[in-house]
């Protein structure tokens, strides 16, 4: 398994190792031995799985209080995976990073507590998994507009399809301070 960092402190990109032949593949997808190892240190309590069609754009959410950390990966397909900081006090507080998640890398994207989490289907359709490190509580639930300016992401796509919800949600700028994560050093 290879960790790589990413420009936000935390944020990790992980290359697992896979073992593959004429038959197929077999890949870890965690230990928690082996990822703590790898520093990080997760206690996961809840999986997820979604499917989404080609230009589906889920996100960015969040959870406060009651924050997750994600490790996401995915199972079927392509996605462009970003995570957002949203901790208050936080050097690097709006900047994001990104990775293209596909099936045939096998790469999964770690994402702390008190980030902003999205990403958009660039395939047919994808099949998309996540670990996450709290259950889902829906009166913490939060997001932030996709489209953000001031976060300046670089989406593959300019006109996705979005839940009503995520149509939505305010500007960075617009959430509450005290809705927000608080960065600790």
């Amino acid at each position: 398994m290879k960790v790589n960092e990413t420009a936000l402190p935390g944020v990790v990109m992980i290359d697992p190792d896979v073992y593959g032949d004429s038959r197929g593949f077999f890949s870890e997808t965690w230990n928690i031995q082996r990822y703590r190892d790898a520093g990080i240190d997760a206690t996961f309590v809840q999986d997820n799985i979604s499917r989404s069609a080609a230009g589906v754009l889920r996100g960015l959410h969040f959870q406060n209080p009651s924050p997750q950390a994600k490790l996401v990966q995915v199972l079927v397909g392509e996605v462009f995976d970003v995570a957002v900081d949203i901790r208050v006090g936080s050097p690097t507080f709006g900047q994001w990073v990104g990775a293209v998640l596909s099936a045939s890398n096998h790469r999964q994207f770690f994402i702390p507590e008190g980030f902003a989490h999205g990403f958009c289907v660039t395939s047919d359709d994808a099949i998309f998994a996540y670990k996450c490190s709290n259950v889902y509580v829906p009166d913490a639930d939060g997001g932030v507009r996709w489209d953000d300016p001031a976060i300046g992401i670089d989406w593959p796509l300019s006109s996705p399809e979005l839940s009503d919800k995520d149509r939505v949600a305010p500007l960075l700028s617009d959430v509450s301070a005290d809705r927000l994560p608080q960065y600790t050093a």
